[in-house]
């Protein structure tokens, strides 16, 4: 006779078990998938996987930190205790594939221009990205750099990776631009309207923020204009200007993050100090806010930069990363670091926040070489229907 407990928990009704699941981690229900097929029917829906991203994003429950020095590691960020080196696609002995983009459980991994990817750690499902040729500009004829940027295009439901490319203009006060857009759901590159403003960081990729991706960027190559921060609208697709706090002091280096959901300005006075700033409010002016300052070499010792990664669970701590090399928690009521050590760290950092999710790649969900595997079987299996009914027609037209 059946288990009483599994006839209980049968009897419960399908929203109740939902609620149950998508609070656990995805090890987890990738094994309860085999527990029955409605089990597997759930976990798999869109629905379901929807409400399991929701529940992870807001209990900032299911995080890991992925660190990159030659190859890729992963450290649960509930721990942070011992880094683990993953397995993942474009994998090589020779060093450098670079994180491009994190977003909703997927990353964007890149070897080359040729050689892009996105990946889901936790389902560990992944899509190679077709390759899109660059497109020179007529009189242009040296690419200064690339630079990308990854997302969720809420209004669509779709993943989205900006590439733009900046040219070299003729001279120095000129230059000219190429952005393509990959979306998920054809997987295929599109040509967009070219970008207006000039790039000011050579390896920045876009910083995404309620539904936009963002650079540092100036109006012309030898502008002295300040810097300015422009936004690209994954829903429609535009370009704008985003507004930025009343600095005391303008004489600083700009760089950008995201803090919480919020968009960040890190204000870098070299040797004396780094400004964090927030923007409470997307869009608004008036709700930027000066987080913290850190002073050196009286908080930290002397660095060149520091970036803030993510806020602590409780919100009181914000992981920083000094120079590539280090991390640190800083204790925003008391103006303090401790240092932060995990075991088998790399020498590099370049930390990216990943969460754990159930976000399928299209298709069947299975990895692209599979889907195309799939894909070429059904072709056989319909070639096959069409040469069997010719056949057949044929022998009635003799008969």
């Amino acid at each position: 006779s059946k288990n009483p407990k599994q006839r209980r928990m049968s009897d419960l009704p399908a929203e109740v078990v939902a609620d149950i699941l998508s609070r656990l981690p995805v090890k987890t229900l990738l094994r309860f998938r085999c527990v029955s097929k409605p089990w597997c029917a759930l976990i798999d829906s869109p629905d379901f996987i929807k409400s399991h991203l929701k529940r992870s994003i807001e209990t900032m429950n299911n995080l890991s930190l992925i660190l990159r020095d030659c190859y890729l590691c992963s450290v649960d960020f509930e721990s942070l205790d011992n880094a683990v080196e993953l397995d993942y696609p474009l994998k090589t002995e020779d060093c450098g594939t670079e994180v491009l983009g994190s977003c909703n459980g997927l990353l964007c991994l890149s070897n080359s221009e040729e050689d892009i990817v996105l990946w889901n750690p936790s389902t560990r499902k992944h899509r190679k990205l077709p390759v899109t040729a660059i497109e020179f500009p007529r009189g242009f004829a040296i690419c200064q750099f690339i630079v990308y940027g990854f997302g969720h295009d809420v209004v669509n439901d779709d993943y989205k990776l900006v590439r733009m490319v900046q040219f070299y203009g003729k001279d120095d006060d000129s230059f000219d631009s190429e952005v393509k857009v990959y979306n998920l759901k054809s997987n295929s590159w599109r040509r967009i309207q070219d970008f207006p403003y000039y790039l000011l960081h050579k390896r920045a990729n876009g910083m995404l923020v309620s539904g936009a991706l963002h650079w540092v960027v100036t109006r012309k190559p030898e502008s002295d204009t300040a810097n300015l921060i422009a936004g690209f609208d994954l829903g429609v697709e535009e370009y704008r200007l985003v507004p930025q706090p009343e600095y005391s002091d303008k004489k600083f280096h700009m760089n950008l993050g995201v803090l919480g959901a919020n968009l960040s300005i890190l204000c870098n006075y070299y040797s004396v100090r780094v400004d964090i700033w927030v923007m409470k409010e997307y869009g608004v002016k008036e709700s930027w806010t000066k987080l913290f300052s850190v002073a050196q070499p009286s908080v930290i010792r002397s660095f060149e930069y520091v970036r803030p990664i993510t806020y602590s669970k409780s919100g009181r701590e914000v992981l920083l990363e000094q120079d590539g090399e280090r991390l640190l928690w800083y204790d925003l009521k008391k103006n303090s670091v401790k240092n932060v050590r995990i075991r088998g760290m790399p020498d590099l950092l370049s930390p990216e926040i990943c969460l754990g999710s159930l976000v399928r790649l299209g298709g069947d969900g299975r990895s692209d070489a599979k889907q195309q595997q799939a894909q070429e079987k059904r072709k056989k299996k319909k070639n096959r229907k069409k040469r069997d009914d010719f056949l057949s027609k044929g022998f009635k037209l003799v008969l």
